[in-house]
């Protein structure tokens, strides 16, 4: 049974109250007999995971009662994304010129979804230096509310990422909204603040500074396509990340996001090594 699997079962069994560190290494690790084995495979099992408590009689609890345990970090689907705009506001009047969804499933790289749209206004020079999308090249392009149900379904039931997921969001949104088309109620990622919290090493976050670090090749930066791409293979290798560390399902990634220190004092010691 996988890692994720092992941590929902444990989390299965202490859902009545505490339960001893050798009862767990029997009912979810299936181990008898030599309790120090036993207890430190408990332990590197459930230690790092900041869901889950121990006390100093070795009596292990869930840190906060109905505490989900959910599927692991590369069982979710995950919907990136990246938006090319007129500016930096849609309620300054900008609008989306470029946007690309790339799905994520079972640590793969999977489906994408990717057009210029016409954002019905010129766009300014820097903006068409910085990203090549000029004028002419839209002028043909659909407007967002031709698009809007397309993007709107390949959002539904996923988690939406994006590098600078505040940025892509609202556009989305505000365009989704424009349009007419359903808003999809869903949980959102983004991969600027979990690598400052993954990586607190790195002097810099921005997409550059990451494909740099993780030897990521981006197809065509600056343009929606190529950076979501790029964002779902950093999303890939920040996910591997968060798993080396304990970090077992989406609800305590969004945890550590939020400040949540992944790792908390032990509160106990495995029995037979020197408590």
């Amino acid at each position: 049974m996988s890692r994720e699997g092992l941590l929902e079962r444990a989390a299965r069994a202490l859902r009545d109250g505490p339960v001893h560190t050798l009862q767990l290494a029997e009912s979810v690790l299936g181990l008898k007999g030599n309790p120090g084995a036993a207890s430190g495979a408990v332990f590197a099992l459930l230690g790092p995971d900041r869901r889950f408590h121990v006390d100093r009689r070795g009596l292990w609890s869930l840190a906060e009662p109905g505490v989900r345990i959910g599927p692991g970090l590369r069982r979710e689907r995950y919907a990136v994304v990246d938006v090319e705009t007129t500016g930096l506001g849609h309620g300054r009047g900008h609008r989306i010129t470029e946007i690309a969804v790339v799905e994520v499933r079972d640590g793969v790289v999977e489906d994408s979804f990717h057009t210029l749209v016409n954002p019905g206004r010129s766009i300014p020079p820097r903006i068409q230096g910085l990203t090549g999308i000029t004028d002419e090249m839209v002028a043909a392009a659909p407007f967002f509310d031709q698009v809007a149900d397309q993007v709107a379904e390949r959002l539904g039931g996923r988690i939406f990422v994006a590098h600078n997921a505040r940025f892509d969001w609202g556009f989305v949104m505000a365009e989704l909204a424009e349009a007419g088309a359903d808003v999809p109620d869903i949980r959102r990622l983004c991969t600027v603040r979990l690598a400052r919290r993954l990586l607190p090493k790195l002097r810099r976050r921005n997409l550059d500074a990451l494909t740099r670090h993780y030897g990521v090749q981006v197809g065509d930066r600056h343009r929606a396509h190529g950076d979501a791409v790029a964002t779902a293979r950093i999303l890939l290798r920040l996910l591997d990340e968060a798993e080396s560390r304990g970090i077992g399902d989406l609800d305590a990634l969004l945890g550590v996001v939020e400040g949540h220190d992944p790792t908390p004092p032990r509160a106990g010691v495995p029995p037979g090594r020197g408590a």
